[in-house]
């Protein structure tokens, strides 16, 4: 199957102050080496972006920010990475499984879908306490955050999207060089796969 990138699925939008920007705005120093860990490579994707198809434009741009230089993380979105005659409960399922993180999009969408709900306990299934889970909340007020998330911190986005990107692919950093040195054995320091 062939992978389309998030720019072919929507066109860029400017943000607040009328720049076109998905990249990182500010570029972080050269990838830590633990992004090369077998770890790291033992899962399909860093992160899982759950969302309701309503808010696709928002999950892009959040995947554009984690895949673009200089974060290179891989990003499961489901108009783009699930496989077509795919039975949806399975490929929810295999998505969530198949990645170490899941960012949680939540919306008065998210609520309103029956997938994202799936996907969302899913998530706290495969994980409840494992620092994974990412609730990004997006004009939802705090009474209508879903309960099962509450013992969990949350980023709003309707203030500052970018901001919160940023948080989210630091948390990816910190939860992966938190499995290598659970197991440093597993760090491949070959610096040549960041040149693909």
């Amino acid at each position: 199957m062939d992978r389309v990138s998030t720019e072919q699925l929507v066109s860029t939008s400017p943000s607040v102050d009328g720049v076109l920007s998905l990249a990182p705005t500010s570029t972080p120093n050269p990838p830590p080496p633990f992004l090369s860990s077998t770890i790291r490579w033992s899962q399909t994707y860093d992160m899982c972006v759950c969302h309701s198809p309503m808010d696709i434009e928002e999950a892009i741009r959040l995947a554009s920010y984690l895949e673009n230089p200089p974060c290179g993380l891989h990003c499961f979105l489901r108009k783009r990475d699930v496989i077509v005659g795919g039975a949806i409960p399975t490929e929810l399922c295999q998505a969530v499984q198949s990645s170490h993180c899941w960012a949680l999009l939540i919306t008065p969408n998210f609520l309103l879908d029956d997938w994202c709900q799936y996907m969302m306990h899913q998530a706290l299934s495969e994980g409840p306490m494992s620092n994974r889970i990412i609730p990004l909340v997006l004009n939802l007020p705090y009474s209508q955050y879903p309960k099962e998330l509450r013992f969990y911190y949350y980023k709003d986005l309707s203030k500052n999207p970018e901001r919160g990107y940023t948080q989210v692919y630091k948390t990816v950093l910190k939860y992966l060089e938190d499995m290598v040195e659970k197991d440093p054995d597993k760090v491949d320091y070959n610096m040549d796969t960041f040149l693909d």
